[in-house]
């Protein structure tokens, strides 16, 4: 774990996502770190807050009710330039971690991550990357998160979704009708 020492002078954090349960949790948590946190919501209260106030750190969810995540990290970028910004969300997938990173973001997290993963991805500096997550995703989790996601963007069609993956519809329909994995 990372010593409060390094979160330097300025302590404000930024947290943005509307799974209020969790923005809680993370809060309470990021605090008792050493962080000074404000949070928000959705994208427009969390690019309010950027340009009102631009924080030192963020952490921030990709996808939010309003909107996209990252339109708030772009906000945060053009106000502050130094800014460590820690991308997180439940889908995790390559394509979005390149569009996180190229917005701004100093690191991309998938959900579940924990507040010890967030506050080493934050002060994680040039080539000194985090420590692998203590507990990633299973092979079997990143599968079915992808099934999921890719459900969700077909409005959840099953024929659809069955015929973007090449996969067989009634092979699917087993796959959503189970539980997540672990």
């Amino acid at each position: 774990m990372q010593d409060i020492s390094d979160l330097g002078p300025d302590r404000s954090l930024l947290l943005v996502d509307d799974d209020e349960p969790f923005l809680r949790r993370l809060a309470k948590a990021m605090e008792k770190r050493g962080f000074e946190v404000e949070t928000a919501g959705s994208v427009a209260a969390g690019k309010a807050i950027a340009t009102a106030r631009p924080p030192a750190f963020a952490v921030v969810d990709l996808r939010l009710q309003d909107g996209n995540g990252l339109d708030v990290v772009e906000v945060l970028r053009d106000k502050r330039a130094d800014a460590r910004v820690v991308v997180l969300t439940g889908y995790g997938a390559i394509a979005t971690a390149v569009a996180a990173v190229k917005s701004g973001a100093t690191d991309y997290l998938s959900k579940p991550a924990d507040a010890n993963d967030i506050v080493n991805a934050l002060l994680a500096t040039g080539g000194n990357l985090p420590e692998p997550p203590e507990n990633p995703m299973s092979a079997d989790r990143v599968r079915w998160e992808h099934i999921q996601r890719v459900y969700e963007l077909c409005d959840r069609n099953v024929s659809e979704t069955a015929r973007r993956l090449n996969m067989h519809r009634r092979t699917l329909q087993r796959i959503l009708a189970k539980r997540s994995p672990r």
